[in-house]
């Protein structure tokens, strides 16, 4: 068997991270949270797992994850956030990549999401296949703050695992229009850092595309209303995104600003 490590970052998550603990004691080998120095009881309740815990200022999403990839003591490691948990399925996938010592350089998972209480298993919510157990060695975080993913080298080996990560997510609709206002400012940034523009046909055609994709056809409607609610959302998103990026053009059109790098928001 190889040995693995869990890292996770978190902010004022005393209400989500027993359970993702809880998830890991019979798997990981050692699991490190890197935390941005909370100010409720997440340190308290991480030491009662025995973690490894590492305060350190937020320094962005990628850049967080791949810190805390650092921390590790073992090369091969699994990226959670501290909303999220292992369910059985997973866990036993997992158990036994580790008897094989973990021939492949990365292994992918579904994710599962709750709405207001629901799982969601349908539209752009699931599976939302991530790549989350990585040899650090071949890979790390990248893509755009917030939605970061992780990158694996050119030539890199992947399997996908079975069974879920169950994600925690948002409990009410005031959580998912906060977040969408905070996630929009960071993303908007970090489109505008890299060139990316908008217009009014994108205003226009880019919610309307968002909404059909998961609503229709990744039959979003499957899951009731709430999976209405979620495409409506997502579409809302979309909306909000490039109309504050059209306003940031007109606003600061010779120099992009800085990343909100002191968003202390996890998901």
């Amino acid at each position: 068997m190889k040995p693995f490590s869990v890292v996770i970052i978190t902010f004022n998550e005393e209400k989500n991270i027993r359970r993702c603990l809880e998830s890991l004691a019979a798997v990981a080998d050692e699991i490190v949270v890197v935390d941005s120095f909370s100010t409720d009881n997440t340190k308290s309740v991480c030491m009662e797992f025995g973690v490894r815990f590492i305060e350190q200022a937020f320094l962005g999403y990628r850049e967080q994850k791949n810190f805390a990839l650092q921390q590790a003591s073992h090369d091969i490691i699994l990226s959670l956030d501290a909303d999220e948990a292992l369910d059985e399925t997973l866990r036993q996938s997992i158990k036994e990549a580790r008897e094989k010592c973990f021939p492949y350089d990365s292994y992918s998972m579904n994710r599962l999401s709750s709405f207001c209480g629901q799982w969601i298993r349908h539209g752009a919510w699931y599976p939302d296949k991530k790549i989350r157990l990585i040899n650090r060695q071949k890979g790390k975080w990248g893509g755009e703050n917030p939605h970061d993913k992780i990158i694996m080298e050119t030539g890199s080996t992947t399997h996908h695992l079975k069974g879920d990560i169950l994600h925690y997510t948002y409990q009410n609709l005031e959580e998912i229009i906060l977040q969408t206002n905070r996630f929009t400012n960071i993303q908007v940034k970090e489109m505008y850092t890299k060139g990316k523009r908008s217009s009014i046909l994108k205003l226009v055609l880019n919610p309307l595309s968002s909404f059909i994709t998961g609503y229709f056809f990744k039959l979003g409607f499957l899951d009731g209303y709430n999976g209405f609610i979620i495409a409506r959302f997502a579409s809302y998103a979309t909306l909000i995104k490039y109309s504050k990026l059209l306003h940031l053009q007109q606003q600061a059109p010779g120099k992009p600003q800085e990343s909100d790098k002191n968003a202390q928001h996890f998901t």
